[in-house]
């Protein structure tokens, strides 16, 4: 396992960084079982863990932080989770204000069963919230040690900048931390992301390396998909071969699987090995649900891909190309809220 340093927060973290999401409700039900992976991945080499409060509503926390006490080696585990959507219902129990984030941080803290969070992020932006609100409580919590340091997850590269000359401006703490969408298939932060979290100094886990199970090599070109199951259940747009985006993805993933195997490898361990090529990242988040699955993502550990190889990946999926949009969950306010891209009626002119 190869070690990299956060940003310029000076903590070293393993090349893949263990992904709870499926812990819990949504994807492994049995806490036993996810200790055990949890387990098996800090005894090969990994020693850093993402979580967030919202997967499963709070339950992945709850499995991690009772494994890692299990374990009684908590400082020996960079501890990573953030704070955003909404916990439960009523109003002010999401987003990114003082008010917010001073409870959620404490019930984070409960259910990891720590008295400190190493890495806080927050989950993504929120324009009700100015920047300079996140920030200041942000800094606050670093100063009363619930958190040692704190970043962010799927911000544009205007808002990581944006958020920088706030900062600046205010003498206040800033993000240390970006946590973008990277995959063979979704390139597009490659463009701007990357490019100014290298220029602001700071560190980078990614997430999405097999874009949705896409490459996971169990979706394939003239093979049929089943809309009713997995996935595909969840997200029936995304996997339907009919569209022109699936189709596109699909003709991406014959090429990349034809390079893995050139290379004696499999297409999850060529799709696990690219985000670690580029200078800006510091940490790939790998996101199991079965133990199984674990075991697969750890043989990436060691592949290096040269020149040559990343040459033929350019040729398959430029640079900068999404052939998908990563985060299909979310989409900021200025596309989903038309009040924020439309004037008031008596404002526009007549026809």
């Amino acid at each position: 396992m190869r070690y990299r340093v956060l940003g310029g927060t000076g903590i070293e973290v393993s090349a893949l960084c263990l992904g709870t999401m499926m812990f819990g409700a949504v994807g492994n039900r049995d806490h036993a079982d996810c200790a055990r992976i949890i387990d098996t991945a800090i005894d090969r080499g990994i020693n850093v863990i993402d979580t967030a409060d919202m997967y499963s509503a709070g339950e992945s926390e709850e499995i991690v932080g009772k494994a890692l006490a299990a374990r009684g080696d908590r400082d020996a585990i960079v501890l990573a989770t953030k704070v955003h959507f909404p916990m439960g219902e009523g109003r002010n129990r999401g987003g990114n204000s003082r008010r917010w984030i001073v409870r959620a941080v404490e019930d984070s803290l409960r259910r990891l069963r720590t008295d400190r969070i190493d890495l806080y992020q927050i989950h993504r932006p929120d324009h009700t919230t100015d920047i300079e609100e996140t920030l200041s409580v942000l800094g606050d919590l670093v100063r009363a040690g619930k958190i040692l340091a704190f970043g962010c997850s799927t911000f544009p590269a205007e808002q990581l900048v944006d958020a920088h000359h706030v900062a600046e401006r205010r003498a206040l703490p800033c993000f240390r931390t970006e946590q973008p969408p990277y995959s063979l298939l979704a390139r597009g932060v490659e463009r701007d992301v990357l490019p100014v979290v290298q220029r602001l100094g700071m560190g980078a886990l990614t997430w999405g390396p097999l874009a949705g199970g896409f490459l996971t090599g169990r979706y394939r070109k003239g093979r049929p998909v089943d809309l009713t199951q997995g996935r595909p259940a969840l997200n029936p747009g995304r996997f339907d071969p009919a569209l022109p985006t699936t189709a596109a993805k699909l003709e991406a993933v014959e090429a990349l699987t034809a390079l893995a195997e050139e290379l004696g490898r499999t297409l999850p361990e060529l799709a696990l090995a690219f985000p670690q090529a580029h200078p800006a990242v510091t940490s790939v988040i790998i996101g199991p649900r079965t133990a199984e699955q674990l075991e697969s993502a750890l043989k990436a550990a060691d592949l290096v891909l040269d020149d040559a190889v990343l040459d033929r990946v350019d040729a398959i999926v430029p640079p900068g190309t999404d052939l998908y949009r990563a985060d299909g969950v979310w989409q900021p306010p200025s596309l989903t809220t038309p009040a924020l891209r439309r004037r008031p009626a008596a404002d526009r002119p007549a026809a």
